[in-house]
């Protein structure tokens, strides 16, 4: 008997990881399941839809094969998806949906698409309910997200300063494989017999401290067993989307320990400001084994808003992050205090929630070294009572930044738009 609604998988991972790979071998695979596939691919030619055709038995006329071509799964063609899984919907015949997304998509959008529909974007549903006359989210439910990653690639991929083009969006490599790793159930860490058991070790330990809640899983030639990717009900989008390494390390901070391969991880939190200059210097010269760097700080001349670090690899970002409670008119401070009683036991009389709360993640870190150094960027006493705007700023400016918007709201990405409280409360 078939479900009422179809789960699907989505399959993630960056250019040559082997998610085509892993997409045909779970096609040529016997199972219970009848499979549709819709696959995404940047080029005008879907090639990734050619190969499927090519090495499975779903054939290139197959209704059950879907290809969106020439653009991103997880921007422009988010309504060319909804419309896509509306067909499949109306004609249904198959048990189960996968989806390969392409080299460049973030899963994050992907899955709010697939579980929001409509809601979650700017998309104007009128024309496609008039076209189509179903809901497409009645039809279909999550079931897993999967990251495939390329071991024997891993740590090039990390270090390099290539950027891909999605669309109009310039996306950098490493960054982009950080983002598809902290936001999957299952990673697929794919290509092991090219690369050493020590190396594998090594991977698989950052891995579970960038992503504690996935299953890790080994692979050779994109071979994996079918039930741990499919039909494993192992999605929920508020606990994918909370956890990450770095926001767990936020919520309950510690100082991990030293791992067998060095992989560690720690938090650094301040009440005074980053000198605008010193910090920028820090940034520049920060050491290559801190792979991944999150969060909020506190820069002196912003008094508006705090601002986001986000570092995977050699991409470094700086993004705006929120409104600081302090900022905000006095009657919505007090009413913001008033419903979260916990900001008065951190709250600096001065200068109110301001600080700086960042998680550092890599490999054989001297955590003693780090935390002295980004001691040494905040203002000293003296600075502290010195005319904060002299300073020179490098950072870079954002539009209304004195006029911020009035939100005690940070952006977090993987995609930049989840929001997070900002405050010291922990």
């Amino acid at each position: 008997m078939a479900r009422e609604t179809i789960p699907v998988t989505v399959l993630s991972g960056t250019l040559g990881a082997g998610k085509t790979t892993v997409l045909n071998n779970l096609l040529n695979t016997r199972t219970e399941l009848d499979i549709a596939v819709l696959v995404n691919d940047m080029g005008e030619v879907n090639v990734d839809a050619d190969r499927v055709a090519e090495h499975s038995d779903i054939s290139e006329d197959d209704e059950e094969l879907v290809e969106l071509s020439n653009g991103c799964i997880c921007c422009e063609l988010r309504g060319d998806l909804l419309d896509a899984l509306a067909k499949l919907a109306q004609a249904r015949d198959f048990d189960y949906l996968v989806i390969e997304s392409t080299g460049v998509a973030e899963p994050l959008p992907v899955a709010q698409t697939l579980t929001m529909g409509f809601d979650q974007s700017d998309l104007d549903p009128t024309a496609f309910y008039e076209e189509t006359g179903i809901e497409v989210m009645d039809y279909y439910e999550l079931d897993t997200t999967v990251t495939v990653v390329d071991a024997h690639q891993f740590w090039t991929t990390f270090d390099s300063k290539e950027s891909l083009m999605d669309g109009d969006t310039e996306k950098d490599l490493g960054n982009l494989l950080v983002e598809q790793i902290e936001f999957c159930d299952v990673l697929l860490l794919n290509k092991c017999d090219l690369v050493d058991e020590e190396t594998l070790a090594e991977i698989e330990e950052m891995l579970a401290v960038l992503q504690p809640r996935a299953e890790i899983v080994r692979t050779e030639h994109g071979n994996v067993d079918p039930e741990l990717v499919l039909d494993t009900g192992r999605f929920d989008l508020e606990e994918a989307s909370q956890s990450a390494g770095w926001l767990q390390e936020l919520r309950e901070p510690h100082e991990s320990a030293e791992e067998e391969h060095g992989v560690t991880s720690f938090v650094y939190s301040s009440r005074r400001p980053f000198h605008p200059e010193r910090f920028a210097e820090l940034l520049d010269s920060l050491p290559t084994n801190v792979v991944r760097s999150k969060g909020h700080f506190w820069l002196a001349g912003r008094a508006e808003i705090a601002l986001g670090l986000n570092i995977a690899g050699q991409s470094i970002r700086i993004m705006p992050a929120g409104r600081w409670i302090a900022a905000l008119p006095p009657e919505e401070r007090e009413a913001y205090i008033e419903e979260n009683p916990e900001l008065a036991e951190v709250w600096d009389k001065t200068w109110g929630d301001r600080g700086t709360q960042l998680v550092l993640i890599g490999t054989e870190m001297d955590h003693d070294a780090l935390r002295s150094d980004l001691d040494d960027a905040t203002l000293t006493d003296e600075e502290m009572d010195a005319d904060w705007a002299a300073f020179e700023d490098r950072f870079p400016t954002f539009g209304g930044e004195e006029n911020a918007e009035d939100t005690t709201e940070q952006n977090d990405q993987t995609s930049e738009d989840q929001a997070e409280e900002i405050g010291l409360s922990g």
